[in-house]
């Protein structure tokens, strides 16, 4: 078994990918307030994730898999940042969550296999082992200071997301413990 030291970045990745797909399947599965706590979860797991990519594997990935891979990906996370922060406003009690939901999923799940068959595959061939160890501690560490909400109109730069990350996940991350307070007193 790979230790958190050992695991590589495609390894962090796809387990995040799974963890992600077991969390659709929990929101869709699930019904009060089990499902809003599983979308949340959903929710901040996206948001730190795509944040890391945009900072550590997109860069790294432009050499390997090309500009036009890279682009692609960009442009399908900034479009599910956007679909992401609409499904949060509109809330998991709203008539019209389920239907935005479940292309929200199919959006998000056809993104990770672009991915996983574009994208890493050429990362694990074309980038040397330590490397590769390195940038999944690079991914935590941009992981730990991401916001933990989409912001669509942050963009999906990488430079972008070093200067406005941390303050926005300030914010995020005070709003998520005021909301967890406030769920706790009920």
């Amino acid at each position: 078994m790979t230790t958190v030291q050992e695991q590589d970045v495609i390894e962090l990745l796809l387990s995040q990918h799974q963890q992600i797909r077991a969390l659709f399947t929990r929101v869709r599965q699930s019904t009060g307030d089990t499902r809003r706590d599983a979308f949340h979860e959903l929710t901040r797991l996206l948001a730190v994730h795509e944040s890391a990519e945009e900072q550590v594997v997109h860069p790294a990935a432009r050499d390997d898999a090309g500009s036009d891979v890279v682009e692609a990906r960009l442009a399908e996370e900034n479009e599910a940042k956007r679909a992401l922060a609409k499904l949060y406003d509109l809330g998991v009690d709203s008539p019209d969550f389920d239907a935005r939901f479940a292309e929200f999923e199919a959006a998000v799940l056809s993104h990770a296999l672009h991915e996983e068959q574009e994208e890493f595959p050429q990362l694990r061939t074309k980038t040397d082992p330590a490397t590769l160890v390195r940038m999944a501690g690079a991914v935590r560490a941009a992981e730990a200071v991401s916001p933990t909400r989409p912001h669509p109109n942050a963009g999906e730069n990488p430079i972008t997301n070093l200067i406005a990350g941390p303050p926005l996940a300030i914010f995020d991350k005070t709003r998520d413990a005021v909301r967890d307070w406030r769920q706790s007193q009920n």
